[in-house]
């Protein structure tokens, strides 16, 4: 029997500095899939929890800054400052395209120009709160990830 830290060392060096999101009920689970498996971000999704399925925005709101991650939906009704206080969240990125492939373009872009940003030639590692106290809605096409900061 090992040591906890030998044991679960390789894993948390693996997930370490990797995006934290919580997606909630309306985001596509194809999606979810392209977020874990292409972006490598460590994705809660609600609809795989049965205590978080049919929970309320506030609800989730508060349980995404109780487990700072920054929520990713499409739920424009998260854009209310007063009812969601961005200074009080890990960051909340609001998502509108026309379709599932859209979308993943849009956060694709997101991963490459905010997430994993680069100094010349040389990537940093992607960044587990980029959005830390802000907000941002994305729309399809994404050319606000096409200009230079």
């Amino acid at each position: 029997m090992g040591t906890l830290q030998r044991e679960l060392g390789a894993h948390a060096t693996r997930i370490a500095g990797r995006p934290r999101v919580y997606v909630d009920a309306n985001v596509p689970a194809g999606l979810v899939a392209f977020m874990r498996v292409r972006l490598e971000w460590d994705v809660l999704f609600v609809v795989e929890h049965d205590d978080l399925r049919r929970a309320s925005d506030a609800e989730h709101y508060q349980r995404a800054r109780d487990l700072q991650r920054t929520i990713v939906t499409l739920d424009r009704d998260y854009l209310d400052d007063r009812a969601f206080p961005p200074l009080q969240s890990g960051g909340v990125l609001v998502l509108s395209a026309p379709n599932e492939p859209s979308l993943a373009i849009l956060l694709q872009k997101l991963d490459a120009r905010i997430f994993r940003r680069a100094v010349g030639d040389v990537p940093l590692l992607p960044a587990a709160l980029p959005l830390e106290r802000r907000k941002l809605h994305l729309h399809w096409p994404g050319e606000e990830l096409d200009q230079e900061p």
